[in-house]
C-alpha cells in the first residue's frame, strides 16, 4: 500500500464515511418502488441492493477518472482541501436524509470539491468545461430523459397488459420489477461508488502517495465498494418513504417501467464517464411513470420541494466546504476543529432523527398528501386504463383524496421544514 500520512488517513476515512452516507441516502433510488408496491419485503430489498452495489463498483472506473482527473486541477490541491470538500458533502447528505428529501449525493460531493478548491486556489482550480459538460448538462438532462422514457414505457406496459388478466399482469410485472431494481442497484454501484474512488485517488495524488495520472488502486475500489454496500444495507428509510409513496402511487407496471428506464440512463452515463446523479434519474423516472398511467397522480408540492433541494445542493455544499477549508488551512488545530464539528453535527442530526423513527417496519405507513383541486379534478374525469375494473378505478380516485393524518412523519411534514 502507498505511504499514508495521518492527514491522508483522516481524509480517506472521511471519504468512506461519505460513501456510507451515499449508500443509505440513495437506497431509495433502486428499491423505493419495489418496496412500495410490495414486490419485495423491505429488508430483502436493501440486502439485494447492497450486494449488487458492491458488484457494480468493480465494473468500471470511468466516473472515478472524471472526479480524480477532470473536475479540478490536481496541482495545488492539498489533502486538507479534499477533507473540507467531504465535510460539506456529508452534512448535506445527512440534512436531506433527515427531512426525507431525495437529493444528489453526487452533486453534494462535487459542490463540496468545487467550493473547497475555489477557496484554496481560486476559480482557476476548477475546470469549467468539465463541470458544464459532465455535471450540469447531465443533471438537467437525466431526469427529463428518464422521465420521458418511463412515461412512454408505462403506456406500453399497460397496453400490453390489456391482453391478460389484471392479477396475472401485476404478478408478472412484480417479477420484472425485482429484476429491474437489481439492474438499478448494479448501475448505482458503477456510478456512485466510483465517485468516492475518485475522491480518494485525488487525495492520494495530492498527498504524493501515487502518480498524478494513476487509476484508483485496487484497495480503494474494494473499500469504496464495501462502504457503499454497507450503507445501502442499512437503508435510508426516510427517503425510501418519500420516493415510494410521497411522489406518486405506483402500481407494479409503473415500478417496472420507472426502474428499467432509470437503469438504462445510469448505465449509459457510466460508460461515457458522466458523473450522473442517480437520484435525478430515478426521481424523474418515478414521476414519468406516474404521468404515464391514466388517472395517475404526481404530487407536485413534494416534487417542488425536491427540485428546490436539487438546486441548493451544489451551492450549499460548496459554501460549507469553502468555510471548512478556511479553517483547515490554519494547520493541525484547524483540521481537528473541523473534524470535531463534523462529528458533532452528525451526532446531532442522528439524535434528532430518533425522535420520529422510520425503519423497515413503518416505511410504507404514510398518508396521501393533498394533491390540490386541479390534480383531483383531472384524476376524476380521466378514464382508467382499458381492462381496469370499476372498483380499481374507484380506488385510484380515492387515492387522490387524503385521509386524516395518522402518522407523525409523512414526507410532507418534515419536508416542509426545508
Amino acid at each position: 500500500m502507498e505511504h499514508i500520512t495521518l492527514l491522508l488517513g483522516i481524509v480517506i476515512v472521511t471519504a468512506l464515511v461519505f460513501d456510507f452516507t451515499n449508500g443509505f441516502h440513495d437506497t431509495a433510488n433502486a428499491m423505493a418502488t419495489t418496496i412500495s408496491t410490495g414486490a419485495l419485503k423491505p429488508k430483502t430489498a436493501v440486502a439485494m441492493s447492497a450486494v449488487l452495489n458492491l458488484v457494480g463498483a468493480f465494473m468500471s472506473v470511468e466516473v472515478a477518472k472524471t472526479i480524480s482527473k477532470g473536475l479540478v486541477n490536481e496541482e495545488g490541491i492539498q489533502p486538507e482541501v479534499i477533507f473540507a470538500a467531504l465535510v460539506g458533502a456529508i452534512l448535506w447528505n445527512l440534512l436531506t436524509w433527515l427531512v426525507g428529501l431525495p437529493s444528489s449525493s453526487s452533486h453534494a460531493l462535487m459542490g463540496g470539491l468545487i467550493g473547497a478548491a475555489v477557496a484554496s486556489a481560486g476559480i482557476g482550480a476548477v475546470n469549467g468545461g468539465v463541470v458544464v459538460t459532465k455535471v450540469l448538462i447531465p443533471a438537467v438532462a437525466a431526469p427529463i430523459v428518464a422521465g420521458v422514457a418511463a412515461m412512454l414505457a408505462t403506456k406500453v406496459t399497460y397496453k400490453l397488459g390489456n391482453k391478460v388478466g389484471e392479477k396475472t399482469s401485476a404478478k408478472g410485472y412484480r417479477a420484472g420489477q425485482i429484476a429491474s431494481a437489481g439492474l438499478v442497484s448494479l448501475a448505482h454501484g458503477t456510478n456512485d461508488a466510483q465517485k468516492t474512488m475518485g475522491i480518494i485517488t485525488l487525495a492520494l495524488i495530492a498527498g504524493g502517495a501515487i502518480a498524478p495520472d494513476a487509476n484508483p488502486p485496487v484497495w480503494v475500489i474494494v473499500s469504496a465498494g464495501m462502504a457503499i454496500a454497507l450503507g445501502t444495507y442499512l437503508g435510508g428509510w426516510r427517503i425510501i418513504r418519500t420516493m415510494g409513496k410521497g411522489l406518486t402511487d405506483l402500481q407494479p407496471q409503473q415500478g417496472f417501467a420507472a426502474q428499467t428506464s432509470a437503469a438504462s440512463v445510469i448505465l449509459a452515463s457510466s460508460n461515457l464517464g458522466f458523473s450522473l446523479s442517480t437520484t435525478h434519474s430515478c426521481s424523474g423516472a418515478v414521476m414519468g411513470a406516474g404521468l404515464g398511467r391514466k388517472g395517475g397522480v404526481v404530487r407536485w408540492s413534494t416534487a417542488t420541494r425536491m427540485f428546490v433541494a436539487w438546486g441548493l445542493t451544489l451551492p450549499a455544499a460548496a459554501l460549507v466546504s469553502a468555510g471548512a477549508e478556511l479553517v483547515t488551512r490554519q494547520g493541525d488545530w484547524g483540521v481537528a476543529a473541523v473534524a470535531v464539528f463534523l462529528v458533532g453535527s452528525c451526532l446531532a442530526i442522528w439524535l434528532i432523527s430518533r425522535r420520529q423513527v422510520v425503519d423497515h417496519n413503518n416505511v410504507n405507513d404514510v398518508d396521501a398528501e393533498e394533491p390540490g383541486v386541479v390534480t383531483t379534478a383531472i384524476a376524476a374525469v380521466t378514464p382508467p386504463p382499458a381492462g381496469t375494473t370499476a372498483a380499481v378505478a374507484d380506488e385510484d380516485l380515492k387515492a387522490t383524496i387524503p385521509a386524516p393524518s395518522q402518522h407523525p412523519e409523512s414526507p410532507a411534514a418534515p419536508a416542509a421544514a426545508v
